[in-house]
């Protein structure tokens, strides 16, 4: 086939529409609607005309711009739609040739009556209507002569003009799309195969079977059954209906076209969602409408079918829900499990996009309407993206954001364009997203829905490291079936060695995914035992005092009473802002993700108590650390997240596995909070007789409702994610957490590296994600992720020899003020450990005793920035913090042992306790007395027992 007449056609429809352009400066506005009508008219017919010329692949072209009556002009739409079903038909006598060759019978064989005259004639067969010897009328589908070679040649000639698309304007990249056409078109050649799929497609949406009338998700459609098939020739069933397009005959049978094309839309949500086998080509020409009432949709040809994987099934699921929700999180997370890759980190524009393509669809008579929308939103897209990028107007329009596009999601796109269009043409107006939820939430629930008992997959599959955590598994497997338990990670060190590391469940509520071991759980106020870490390094590098006033660090801090505390008392909780900011972040809970703001309103709090007089935790104030994130900075001239990076990230290894602001790229990895309803309820009850519990947070706890929906909702949001939040915004793995604490426990003694089977390798995450360079539009070969940590841009590298990551010092010449120290073990071990505090006496400093006792309150729960661990005795046994919901983090001094346990789905502790004890008990070490108020010593009496909100 020539490319001549092509672009023969291409090149005069242009210049005739520029041409026109510049004559309608010179018209009359009254006149300017007609002469586009006229010029369109004309493009149109010349366009069909080439269209039939050149057959095959260019046929199934045209079908699809003759649905797309929601950005095309109706006089495309009016010629081009008799290419659904109303070609030339071929002669007679090349039809029965081909049913006798393909079937071995003549037609007198096989055959009472077969009409001569087509029921419809499209790209790749045409139709008959015939009656069988047995009497049973049918349809006798027939390939087209010599199709299969025009199709494949097409296909060719399609590759090589998009090739050198791509080659001349690399932003209209559409390889991926003619790369699944070849994939897929061909099998449409082979009528077998469609007969499989339309028996596949049949069963699946019960067409043969008669449901209860409370059937989930049943749709109203009929599919004829198959009598027979070759390569070539299909006989199926008769169904005596009338065209979606016959728009006067539909109105004549008092057919609601509205509830038609919306059960045709549920049929199709039904196939995508649900089945993952589904019609890729619906346009009006594979429909039809049955005479018989109800006047259901007749669903034909099955020819050009995609069958979805179950994860990408799932993925295209959560990306409708996101859409429909604005859940940022979800959506790039979904882009991410689908193989979709971007170029830059554009959340909003994503999410706009997104929904144009789930959008209602418009009647075609708005079409002129709708093209100038998208167009303006294109336009505002490229400027975003212009100035993101730093690009000029001729680099911006050449620029391709996306960096992989799956062909796999190809022939969906196409389906629900096609779908859009369909209504359009129709002239009517339909809701997709109302339409299609109940079944992508259906797919997705079902499958989080699978605890232990029906999921066999609920358990992450990696060796057991020890028999305690043989038996912590089957306490986890206990309180997933009794619904305790969303997703869990839990990982314990002993003696410096990993005894358990166990990840099981799912990432969220509408995210099914199975947790891994390096899936990353929002842990709320964990993240104070993290920062307070951070405070602790500074002191030890001799950058901060627990007894510089705050207003020395930070002055604008000093106004309205607060110029006596100091960084101690914030440490302590002893500042007097416990009820700082409550009010505010009541009034608008999004103020907790705006930096500024947060400062803004600390300097205009007032201490409700002298400094040192009273503990009372700040909880909700996020005041204390909200001041410290501002002493780190001024202290260290450096970055919060630089400083989180070189003083543990980096040393400990625990690379891409915990963050406080999530950075663009993980969120793939991160888990979905929830609540436990049962146990939000019990927590506002018992909100009222515990006055120890802060006051803001009373006033919080008093609807639970709000709790249960509201926290998670916020924290869900990517602007809270991606937040500073030192108080309650840490994202980690509990590998990385337990590891934390494994080095603290041993005065920052950094362990072996985590010996665990478990994949990925902790710390084989690049920290800080990168995308691809925007001035390449090609993937590098051989390339791979990689991140620079250093001002100068190169990567911090390993020591030769060394099993932890040297941290660069300000002063590369002075070995003083190296990040890490060298010092000997503390607990018999005589070798040289690499140490992140050279502090010997930093126990003591973290729990507030000896040395550092006079800068604590007698007495109180918290040390300086970790809480407490007593003993059921009484004796201080370790230290550590708890989030609200349950994560925590924790270590025993004297026994060295370390744990850390994430979890999605918030409730008062009852679920971490069980897990405490448990471990404990096996190793016979004491449970902190924190958690014995979850025994079965204890009475229930839920006014006994504190949740774990530290």
């Amino acid at each position: 086939m020539t490319m001549m007449p092509i672009s023969y056609i291409f090149f005069l429809c242009f210049f005739n529409l520029q041409a026109l352009q510049v004559r309608e400066k010179w018209t009359k506005s009254s006149k300017k609607d007609e002469l586009w009508e006229k010029a369109h008219e004309c493009n149109a017919k010349r366009v069909l005309k080439l269209i039939v010329e050149l057959e095959g692949l260019w046929v199934k072209l045209g079908q699809y711009l003759s649905t797309r009556a929601d950005v095309l002009p109706p006089a495309y739409i009016n010629h081009l739609k008799q290419l659904q079903d109303s070609l030339p038909p071929r002669k007679l006598e090349e039809v029965c040739l081909i049913i006798n060759q393909e079937l071995g019978k003549s037609m007198d064989d096989l055959f009472l009556n077969f009409d001569n005259i087509p029921l419809a004639t499209a790209s790749i067969a045409q139709v008959h209507r015939a009656t069988l010897r047995d009497g049973q009328d049918v349809v006798v589908k027939v390939q087209h002569e010599g199709i299969k070679e025009i199709i494949l040649e097409d296909l060719k000639n399609a590759k090589s003009i998009v090739d050198w698309i791509a080659w001349a304007e690399p932003q209209y990249n559409f390889n991926p799309m003619i790369d699944e056409w070849c994939k897929e078109a061909p099998k449409e050649l082979n009528f077998n195969i469609e007969a499989d799929n339309t028996r596949e497609v049949s069963r699946n949406l019960g067409c043969k079977s008669n449901f209860d009338d409370n059937f989930i998700n049943r749709v109203e459609v009929l599919i004829p059954d198959i009598i027979m098939s070759t390569e070539k020739v299909l006989i199926l069933e008769y169904m005596d209906g009338i065209r979606l397009n016959d728009s006067v005959s539909l109105q004549e049978m008092g057919v609601d076209k509205q509830k038609l094309v919306e059960e045709i839309s549920r049929a199709y949500a039904h196939q995508i969602y649900i089945d993952g086998f589904f019609n890729g080509d619906p346009h009006p020409g594979n429909f039809l409408v049955s005479k018989a009432p109800p006047h259901r949709p007749i669903l034909l040809d099955f020819g050009l079918t995609k069958r979805l994987s179950s994860p990408l099934k799932q993925a295209l699921a959560k990306m409708f829900l996101a859409s429909a929700e604005g859940d940022h999180v979800a959506l790039l997370s979904s882009f991410t499990e689908m193989g979709l890759k971007l170029r830059l980190d554009v959340p909003e524009q994503v999410m706009e996009i997104a929904n144009v393509f789930f959008r209602t669809s418009t009647p075609a008579a708005e079409a002129a309407k709708t093209m100038k929308a998208l167009a303006q939103q294109r336009d505002k897209n490229m400027k975003v993206l212009q100035e993101k990028m730093k690009l000029n107007e001729k680099q911006v329009k050449r620029f391709n954001p996306v960096d992989a596009f799956p062909g796999d999601i190809i022939i969906f796109s196409r389906v629900i364009n096609l779908l859009r269009g369909l209504s359009s043409s129709m002239g009517l107006r339909v809701n997709y997203v109302d339409i299609m939820r109940p079944f992508a939430e259906s797919v997705l629930q079902s499958n989080v829905n699978k605890g232990p008992a029906a999921n066999p997959n609920w358990m992450h599959d990696t060796p057991i490291l020890s028999n305690v955590e043989n038996k912590l598994r089957k306490l986890l497997i206990e309180l997933g079936n009794a619904d305790k338990v969303l997703g869990i990670q839990v990982c314990a060190y002993k003696d410096g060695e990993v005894i358990i590391d166990t990840a099981a469940g799912v990432l969220g509520r509408y995210d099914p995914r199975p947790v891994q071991p390096d899936s990353l759980f929002p842990v709320f106020s964990v993240s104070k035992g993290i920062t307070a870490g951070m405070v602790h390094w500074l002191v030890d590098k001799r950058k901060l005092d627990f007894s510089d006033k705050v207003e020395n660090i930070w002055p604008e801090f000093g106004s309205d009473g607060k110029d006596k505390i100091k960084v101690h008392h914030v440490l302590n909780h002893t500042a007097g802002l416990q009820n700082a900011m409550s009010s505010v972040t009541r009034e608008n809970p999004l103020l907790l993700t705006d930096w500024d703001e947060c400062l803004n309103c600390i300097t205009k709090m007032v201490p409700e108590t002298e400094p040192g007089g009273q503990q009372s935790y700040h909880y909700l104030s996020f005041g204390w650390l909200i001041n410290i994130i501002f002493m780190i900075q001024h202290a260290s001239k450096k970055k919060f997240q630089e400083i989180l990076e070189e003083a543990f990230i980096q040393p400990l290894n625990i690379n891409g596995e915990l963050y406080i602001g999530i950075p663009p790229g993980v969120e793939s990895r991160l888990a979905t909070l929830t609540s436990d309803a049962e146990d939000i309820k019990r927590l506002s009850e018992m909100a009222k007789s515990r006055p120890d519990i802060p006051a803001s947070f009373q006033s919080h706890m008093q609807d639970p409702s709000e709790i249960a929906s509201a926290l998670p909702a916020l924290f869900n949001t990517l602007f809270a994610r991606r937040a500073i939040i030192p108080s309650a915004n840490a994202h980690c793995s509990a590998r990385a957490l337990a590891r934390y604490y494994a080095a603290l426990v041993d005065q920052g003694a950094i362990p072996p590296p985590h010996a665990s089977p478990a994949e990925p390798k902790l710390g084989s995450h690049p920290h800080i994600p990168k995308f691809t360079s925007p001035k390449s539009t090609k993937k590098q070969k051989g390339s791979k992720h990689s991140r620079n940590n250093s001002k100068d841009g190169s990567f911090a590298k390993k020591a030769s020899g060394a099993n932890y990551t040297k941290v660069p010092s300000e002063d590369v010449s002075s070995s003083s003020s190296s990040s890490i120290s060298v010092a000997r073990g503390e607990h018999g071990n005589d070798q040289t450990t690499a140490k992140i505090f050279t502090n010997s006496r930093i126990h003591d400093a973290f729990v507030g005793a000896g040395d550092y006792e006079e800068l604590t309150l007698p007495g109180g729960q918290f040390g300086l920035g970790f809480k407490r661990s007593y003993s059921e005795d009484g004796k201080l046994i370790g230290f550590g913090h708890s989030g609200l919901g349950g994560s925590t983090g924790y270590c025993d001094i004297e026994n060295r042992f370390s744990i850390g346990v994430t979890l999605n789905k918030l409730n008062m502790g009852g679920v971490t306790a069980k897990i405490m004890q448990l471990v404990c008990s096996e190793l016979n070490i004491p449970l902190p007395a924190d958690f014995y108020r979850f025994s079965e010593r204890i009475a229930d009496d839920d006014s006994n027992i504190a949740p774990l909100i530290n």
